[in-house]
């Protein structure tokens, strides 16, 4: 019996994907989460075969519940599985420990395919991605300027870049609100920006948005 963890707070996007994992896998075993908190919870009852992880969740700073579950659950294996960005975001989550990156738009044979390749203890790399790395080092690209920023920075610029403003993110990421006020001006100097308009253009150019 395979054992999933659906991690998003989303209660309709669980629903849909718990009926594609029902359909395929039998019997099968889905238990829920909605942010880190539950997900920790989970995982402490629990061992799972597969974790699909969305990355913008109240409440949550999932790069860093990213990093806790490779080095507390070494065992498990995670597939990001977002709306975000890929070509931003799956580098950095994969460098931390996750197995795969999807796209919540994919074809559902795709979803399936990133399931079962990490299900075989394989590494999930979309063919866009593939492309887009492919891209990147024969043009012979310097970097993405996002690349330049601390995991709690790009988390920051994550939420400014959804409408967050800074007491929606000091309650998120539970610090003082000045000192999210310290991490967007630090990285508005690594970005070479001024304000959030700025900030969205840079962001559009990069593929974050």
């Amino acid at each position: 019996m395979k054992k999933f963890l659906l991690v998003d707070d989303h209660v309709v996007v669980r629903s849909g994907i718990k009926i594609l994992l029902s359909e395929i896998y039998k019997p099968t075993d889905i238990h829920e989460a909605f942010d880190g908190e539950s997900t920790i919870q989970k995982l402490k009852e629990h061992q799972f075969d597969l974790i699909m992880l969305d990355i913008q969740m109240p409440n949550t700073d999932t790069l860093g519940l990213m990093k806790l579950i490779h080095q507390d659950y070494p065992a498990a294996k995670v597939l990001i599985f977002s709306m975000s960005a890929e070509n931003i975001y799956a580098k950095r989550f994969m460098m931390a420990g996750a197995y795969g990156f999807i796209s919540k738009e994919a074809p559902l044979e795709e979803i399936t395919r990133a399931i079962n390749i990490i299900l075989n203890n394989r590494k999930y790399i979309s063919e866009s991605l593939i492309d887009k790395l492919a891209e990147d080092s024969f043009a012979g690209n310097p970097g993405n300027p996002f690349d330049k920023l601390s995991p709690k920075e790009f988390e920051i610029v994550s939420l400014l870049l959804s409408g967050k403003t800074l007491t929606d993110i000091s309650h998120t990421l539970n610090i003082h609100t000045s000192t999210a006020g310290t991490h967007k001006a630090r990285l508005f100097e690594k970005l070479g920006v001024t304000n959030i308009l700025e900030l969205n253009e840079l962001a559009k150019a990069y593929g974050v948005q």
